[in-house]
């Protein structure tokens, strides 16, 4: 441990102690009272959930499953949290910093040397980027999944502040860093711009590039960034000015935003950039900064929650959260004489441009947006909590997702139904608690937003990307 650590560690805490009377709010607006037993709250649910990771990832690859308790195939969006996750334990005292820094040693090794190559199975990767699922036993592609950019800028998120955090003159955290390097130098960003600048969406052995390229607004922030901050395989000028050019602005709950219906396309990306006070071209002429419009985005659930228009049982300004989740079934069923059509895993979200709602809440939509609105976060997760119990909350911390309007003696295609309560999913996964944890973690710390505004390649992606203010514009130059 680096003799400045204690102290920046102490001075965390203090800030955090600061920050539980009122809520972050842009400048002007009053303090909001955080609800009292959210720091209790918090405590548990980091717990539980960092569980998730600590528990189901493979000790002998680092590989984490897609969801739990349901078999299922490793997420490579899944790894990238869970190597976000190593360093939270470890400062919380949940794992020592020697356990936590050996995990990701793995984890980093089994990337690094897991085979990559153009053939269609029995490969983990190409060009440097990794399959979207992998066999949990043999580290290869699942099936035949894509090749897919934005979850490997997903693993390489986690993986960055791997680099950052573990900074000590060990044998095991000087190889964190020069695994980093590798694995980050390799992916060879301008292959995958099969028509530029855009990125696409991904690859397949068998038929090629995807035939849709990244566009905004959603998740895909941080993998522009981390192209443009290569410093092997940088992707061009313009690139940036493209994606954001098709963003559709909009009001929706009285707010102005630039739109993206499921929340998890505002928080995925802010789980590693501190967007707070910095703006790219696209906000400057709107006048705020992506904290901003993802604040505006979890806000405006909250109040459609509760609104309800659609009459939704149990929605209220308490009980809310649309992201993409599990749901009960592929089902249009008639209840209390009016027709309801039920989905299986959707792209839940609710916006201006889109509103795919079936009743169906998911817990993550509220936790991966509590440094954007904490009372309002906070207390949605604390609410049900108190209402639902252990069908909703248990050993990893919540569950994906629960519809109390699913109510029919029908055959579920997932989940449980508990009779007059709710329909409730029974897999945890790994992208859900992911965005909770790590979250939380800023709200309460900043931790991977302080390690993580010192990163070369996140600065580097940042200025080519055009955006200034803040603290980048205090940030050291880069190459």
């Amino acid at each position: 441990m680096s003799p400045a650590r204690p102290v920046r560690r102490i001075t965390a805490l203090l800030f955090s102690g600061l920050l539980w009377g009122c809520s972050q709010l842009p400048s002007g607006e009053s303090p909001i009272p955080v609800e009292p037993g959210a720091i209790a709250f918090l405590d548990t649910l980091q717990q539980r959930t960092f569980g998730y990771f600590w528990q189901l990832s493979d000790p002998r690859t680092g590989l984490t499953p897609d969801r739990a308790p349901t078999r299922s195939f490793a997420s490579i969006a899944a790894v990238g949290f869970a190597l976000s996750a190593y360093p939270v334990g470890a400062e919380r005292g949940y794992v020592t910093r020697t356990q936590a820094a050996d995990r990701v040693l793995t984890t980093l090794k089994f990337f690094w040397n897991a085979p990559q190559g153009p053939e269609p199975s029995g490969r983990t990767g190409h060009k440097g980027f990794f399959y979207h699922f992998l066999d949990m036993g043999t580290g290869t592609r699942f099936e035949t999944v894509e090749l897919s950019t934005i979850d490997t800028a997903l693993l390489l998120g986690g993986a960055l502040f791997c680099q950052m955090y573990f900074d000590g003159g060990g044998e095991t955290e000087v190889a964190i860093r020069a695994y980093v390097d590798s694995i980050y130098g390799r992916v060879d960003w301008t292959w995958a711009q099969p028509r530029p600048p855009l990125v696409t969406m991904g690859w397949y052995p068998e038929q090629g590039f995807h035939h849709l390229d990244w566009r905004g607004y959603n998740e895909a922030m941080l993998l522009y960034v981390l192209a443009l901050g290569s410093p092997t395989h940088p992707i061009g000028d313009g690139a940036w000015e493209a994606w954001s050019s098709t963003y559709t602005w909009g009001t929706f709950e009285g707010r102005e935003q630039v739109g993206f219906a499921p929340l998890f396309g505002h928080q995925y990306s802010h789980v590693w950039i501190d967007f707070r006070g910095i703006r790219d071209a696209y906000m400057r002429g709107r006048g705020i900064d992506y904290f901003e419009n993802a604040r505006r985005a979890t806000l405006s659930q909250r109040d459609y929650g509760a609104r309800n228009p659609e009459g939704w049982r149990a929605y209220s300004d308490s009980i809310w959260g649309w992201t993409a989740s599990d749901g009960p079934a592929d089902a249009t069923l008639t209840l209390d004489g009016r027709e309801r059509r039920f989905f299986t895993y959707r792209a839940r979200g609710i916006s201006y441009n889109e509103v795919t709602d079936d009743g169906t809440i998911v817990p993550t939509a509220a936790g991966g947006s509590i440094p954007f609105a904490p009372r309002e976060t906070i207390g949605a997760l604390m609410a049900m909590r108190r209402t639902y119990g252990d069908p909703l909350f248990s050993t990893y911390g919540f569950l994906d997702a629960f519809n109390p309007t699913f109510l029919a003696d029908v055959p579920l295609q997932h989940g449980r139904l508990v009779p007059g309560v709710a329909w409730f999913d029974t897999d945890y996964l790994g992208i859900d608690q992911g965005p909770i944890l790590l979250m939380a973690e800023n709200y309460r710390s900043e931790l991977i937003w302080s390690y993580m505004r010192r990163h070369p390649a996140i600065i580097r992606g940042l200025r080519r990307a055009g955006f200034t203010g803040g603290w980048l514009d205090q940030a050291a130059p880069t190459p």
